[in-house]
């Protein structure tokens, strides 16, 4: 259940919560902040997971949704999200800002979609690649590349934990098999590790072929589709696009049902799994 999932994953949950409460009690932000005394920002921080409410605030937002019944649901889950810790909290240096909330939404993932147009996607890499590719940074010290990929080879976990492991479908551009990282030696087992993969029963793995042509994933690059749990009623899911300067991220539903077309085209482009 949800109080056993990582910080950013619970704050997400409270977040979208309370958003759709006010939706289903026809209330628009305005009304929430002279409610609350707050500014538009602070409601919306409500709403964005940017912080926890308190419990005052609790009191008086559900008792103004009509939802007075929920507040123990809500503080539990308040607290568990403030008491929470993250496994790669250990590894100081080797998590950017911008991604701790991506490993806390990959680690709660029920459904993963990603497509690839330059690596190996990172849940699929072996440790020798993984290192190749972060090494591509000069700035990294030895001591940091081995942090970097420490928590790479840790995120693969959810592939194997013994409760629902995530189900991921992974769609790589062929030329990512050409362009090497490290050197022969590491190609052929990263090759040979992702022929292994693909016979997994939850994870679902193509290539798109050179002669593929246009898709609607050309214009932008790689990303990542993230579902959740069936019982997270109302969650559209996560796209996560990362750039040079960082992580991106949209929850609007329409921006991700242009991704969710983008993925099926992809999968009818791509050569099927035999």
């Amino acid at each position: 259940m949800v109080e056993s999932s990582s910080p950013a994953l619970l704050r997400r949950w409270i977040a979208l919560n309370l958003k759709q409460l006010r939706q289903e009690a026809g209330k628009d932000r305005s009304e929430v902040m002279q409610r609350l005394d707050l500014s538009r920002a602070q409601v919306g921080h409500l709403e964005t997971a940017t912080r926890l409410p308190s419990r005052p605030v609790l009191e008086i937002l559900l008792d103004f949704y009509g939802k007075p019944d929920r507040l123990p649901d809500f503080l539990r889950i308040v607290e568990a999200a403030k008491k929470g810790k993250n496994w790669w909290d250990q590894l100081s240096g080797a998590v950017p800002p911008w991604f701790d909330l991506y490993l806390g939404l990959e680690s709660g993932a029920a459904e993963i979609s990603t497509f690839e147009a330059y690596l190996i996607p990172g849940l699929l890499q072996t440790r020798d690649y993984a290192e190749a590719v972060v090494r591509g940074d000069p700035d990294f010290t030895d001591e940091e590349v081995q942090r970097i990929v420490d928590v790479r080879m840790r995120r693969q976990r959810i592939l194997d934990r013994d409760a629902d492991p995530v189900r991921l479908w992974a769609l790589i551009d062929e030329l990512v098999l050409y362009r090497e990282r490290g050197n022969s030696q590491v190609m052929a087992e990263q090759i040979d590790h992702l022929i292994k993969l693909s016979e997994r029963r939850r994870i679902d793995l193509q290539i798109l072929p050179r002669k593929a042509g246009a898709h609607l994933a050309q214009q932008g690059g790689s990303f990542s589709l993230l579902k959740f749990p069936t019982d997270w009623v109302g969650d559209p899911g996560v796209v996560y696009e990362e750039v040079l300067l960082g992580g991106r991220y949209h929850e609007d539903p329409e921006e991700i049902a242009l991704y969710d077309r983008a993925i099926t085209r992809l999968q009818a482009l791509a050569e099927t799994q035999e």
